[in-house]
């Protein structure tokens, strides 16, 4: 049997897989089982910071490996420490929890918001305004949080205690606030799954201001917007607000599992001793990797990306055959004349690797993609749009 006929004979078919089946990389490539190269824009979905096989991740991880893969959280590790450390120091936040995956991050965060709500307003106050279109994870709970009907199908009932607001309306925010007991508000500063789409300024300066008003916590989901992403270390540093909780995922790890809760100062003692937990949570060869993604996102990085996310605007922006582009630093979303899936299924066959969000074409590629290859994946892109239509 071929690795295609073992999947589809031992893997739950929970995954819509393409038909290609991905042998190794180096960078932005990737090379399938036919030794056909593509220029890779999905980066794992936001996960592969810095490409596939960068050396820098890979000596980070073999050094930890070679000391210890796993102690549980029994005991003090390093690398978990160092991490924390290293995030507070980047963001301002006063305590960080580990989990692996962003649905854990997010969990812990709504787990943060009603207790805190619970000692600081009283026990009904348990209620979190998540914003409709977005995507919060998939466990009962943030499938829960998350504001698509979509994917409640099927799972009722769901966790109680969510509300959905009108994305950039203030005004639908503070109806909920007025009439419903509430501890937070989530969102993602950018709606990844929702089509990658960027929040108004002025709407998230304003809902700050009445999480201040009506003293709820604002908590900003970064899973897919963090980790330098949008051209800030994390979204919210682009937008002039100082959040209560962040969560972040996927490219933290540079490829291993790892999630984060960072906690601010209204939330940073919520948690004690047994109110929370994770057996993988801050896993040494996965806070390795953070480290070693973390401390190479710097200014020079963080501008290369605004500048690459420049160019794939100006290039695409009026392009025949492209009806509009979306989105923050190098988490882009092409609406497409044409549908998305043929758009995508065009450029595979030219070796590009983008994905699809909603009825767009979505790109995601590493960080530091080189200059030669966005501009020829982009060619591709403007070419591939403009003969679907033709």
């Amino acid at each position: 049997m071929s690795i295609k006929e073992i999947d589809k004979s031992y893997v739950a078919g929970t995954y819509g897989r393409f038909d290609v089946e991905i042998s190794h990389g180096k960078g932005s490539l990737v090379y399938d089982t036919q030794g056909k190269e593509y220029i890779d824009l999905s980066s794992g979905i936001a996960v592969n910071t810095f490409g596939m096989c960068d050396p820098v991740f890979i000596n980070a991880v073999n050094e930890q490996l070679n000391k210890c893969q796993h102690t549980s959280n029994l005991y003090y590790s390093e690398p978990c420490a160092k991490l924390a450390q290293l995030l507070c120091e980047r963001t301002g936040a006063k305590k960080v929890f580990f989990g692996n995956s962003g649905a854990e991050a997010n969990e812990c965060a709504i787990k943060v918001a009603r207790l805190w709500g619970s000692e600081n307003k009283g026990e009904k106050y348990y209620n979190i305004i998540t914003l409709k279109n977005s995507f919060h994870g998939r466990t009962l709970t943030t499938l829960s949080a998350t504001g698509q009907d979509v994917f409640h199908k099927y799972f009722n009932p769901l966790t109680e205690g969510f509300l959905y607001a009108e994305a950039n309306n203030v005004e639908s925010v503070e109806t909920l606030l007025m009439e419903n007991k509430c501890c937070a508000i989530l969102m993602e500063l950018v709606q990844g799954e929702g089509g990658v789409m960027a929040l108004n300024p002025d709407f998230v300066r304003g809902v700050s201001m009445l999480c201040q008003k009506y003293n709820i916590l604002l908590m900003i989901d970064e899973v897919q917007t963090g980790n330098g992403r949008t051209g800030n270390l994390y979204a919210y540093q682009g937008y002039g607000i100082e959040p209560d909780v962040i969560t972040t995922a996927k490219g933290l790890g540079g490829g291993l599992p790892i999630g984060a809760c960072l906690m601010f100062g209204k939330t940073e003692n919520v948690l004690g001793a047994g109110l929370h937990g994770s057996t993988f949570g801050g896993n040494p060869v996965s806070c390795a990797a953070g480290i070693s993604v973390i401390e190479r996102i710097d200014n020079t990085l963080l501008n290369e990306v605004k500048e690459k996310s420049k160019f794939v605007f100006d290039e695409l922006n009026g392009a025949q055959g492209i009806k509009s582009v979306s989105g923050l630093g190098l988490m882009i979303g092409i609406e497409t004349e044409a549908d998305a899936s043929l758009v995508i299924s065009k450029c595979m066959e030219r070796g590009l690797l983008p994905i699809k969000a909603k009825n767009k074409v979505r790109l995601l590629p590493p960080l530091n993609i080189p200059f030669d290859l966005l501009k020829k994946a982009v060619s591709i892109i403007k070419e591939v749009a403009k003969e679907c239509v033709q």
